[in-house]
């Protein structure tokens, strides 16, 4: 099992909605079966921002791992003149929230806000689905 295909897109803008197209954006994430690659790369990358400063990847839904309740990704964002951004992206589709995420988000204590658990949609053909998900992120100058 190589677990449930993942598409993750969003943008990167400043606190006024304007594009931060000189940021860099870094991801990392265990695999389906919640273990780290900390060997190589695999589930790691530096990504590339569009001229709109949107970006996207393709993956897989990362598993659970004995220290941490819930699936996430981890995202580094940085860019000249704002404050480094570190924050994960969580899934409402996780059986952590007992499907409900307004209400056990909290059931993870290092989710800070609602808001970083969001919104799954399940698409694609009936023998090829696949998780889909949009993530903005927002920078804040220093």
């Amino acid at each position: 099992d190589a677990g449930m295909p993942l598409a993750v897109a969003g943008r990167i803008i400043d606190t006024r909605g304007e594009a931060m197209r000189d940021a860099t954006l870094e991801i990392w994430h265990a695999d389906h079966g919640g273990h780290y690659d900390i060997a190589g790369y695999r589930f790691r990358a530096k990504l590339p921002l569009d001229a709109e400063a949107r970006y996207q990847f393709d993956t897989v839904m990362p598993g659970h791992y004995p220290d941490r309740v819930c699936q996430h990704v981890h995202y580094l964002v940085t860019a000249p003149g704002h404050k480094p951004l570190i924050t994960q992206l969580y899934f409402a589709t996780d059986p952590v929230f007992e499907g409900d995420p307004d209400k056990n988000f909290t059931k993870d204590p290092l989710i800070q806000s609602r808001e970083l658990v969001r919104p799954v949609r399940i698409t694609g053909d009936p023998k090829a689905m696949y998780a889909a998900v949009n993530f903005e992120l927002c920078m804040e100058r220093l």
